[in-house]
């Protein structure tokens, strides 16, 4: 098994593409592999939201907490999928919990050591931004679909 550096596992991302070698080498600098454990939470509503997740492999839950019905899962993420962008806004604090559904293994981003090196770069920060605005919209497109699977419009089907 060849054992690839952060930089290579970005550059050879979608979400990365099209950054120049100098800009993916600034993103490696600031990531570092991690692991987390069948059930594990990676983070919490409230807490710090001091990075953000490049799933390599496994699957991870996107989660809120229901005072009637516990842990409603919002979003299944995969294999390539990028996860978190509260590291980007203020008040830098997460907006859901996400728990790993199994094994799964992440490159993690620092999101101050970015935030730092976009005040230095506007040029970067204005391509993350645009990256991450590209995931939230797809996010919220995909939260507007299971809302209207699971109110419906009251009329039933056909």
């Amino acid at each position: 098994m060849t054992t690839r550096s952060i930089g290579e596992l970005l550059a050879t991302h979608p979400f990365f593409a099209g950054l120049g070698a100098d800009d993916v080498a600034l993103l490696a600098g600031c990531g570092r592999n991690v692991q987390f454990d069948a059930g594990e939470k990676i983070f919490r509503e409230g807490e710090p939201a001091d990075q953000f997740y490049v799933i390599r492999h496994g699957l991870v839950a996107i989660e809120i907490m229901s005072p009637t019905a516990g842990a409603v899962v919002l979003e299944t993420l995969r294999d390539g999928d990028v996860l978190g962008w509260s590291w980007l806004f203020p008040p830098y604090r997460w907006t859901f919990d996400a728990r790993a559904l199994e094994a799964t293994r992440a490159t993690e981003l620092d999101g101050a050591c970015l935030r730092g090196k976009c005040e230095h770069d506007p040029r970067l920060g204005y391509d993350l931004m645009r990256r991450f605005a590209g995931i939230v919209l797809d996010r919220l497109q995909a939260a507007r679909v299971r809302l209207l699977d699971l109110y419906g419009d009251g009329r039933g089907a056909g």
